[in-house]
């Protein structure tokens, strides 16, 4: 098991969360975090309003998904997250040692 974190612009998190249901990502966790770049030092514009770039809000996206998945999460993701622009965002690919479901005690795959 993967777990697939993903930091992307705010505005793309509607359209990659609709995707990710799609191809039957059947549960995700999603924080909205602040931070920087490649884009440091310029200004930019976000939802009509200019900030200095200090630190951007973004989404960040958790999933954990079996070894199968990955591949078809992950393309997903690039290709509805991608603007062309510095600020798309980045993935990262974890290793999962064991996941459990506190609810009943099921573990591994059976507990996703």
């Amino acid at each position: 098991m993967k777990k697939i974190e993903a930091i992307i612009r705010t505005s793309k998190f509607e359209e990659v969360y609709e995707a990710l249901s799609q191809i039957g990502i059947p549960f995700m966790s999603t924080y909205d975090v602040k931070g920087f770049g490649l884009e440091h030092g310029s200004a930019q514009v976000y939802r009509g309003a200019t900030y200095s770039v200090g630190f951007i809000p973004r989404t960040k996206i958790e999933i954990v998904a079996t070894d199968d998945h990955v591949d078809d999460v992950v393309s997903t993701i690039l290709r509805i997250a991608n603007t062309g622009k510095v600020g798309d965002g980045k993935i990262f690919i974890l290793d999962v040692e064991e996941v459990i479901r506190i609810r009943n005690g099921e573990v591994g795959q059976m507990a996703l």
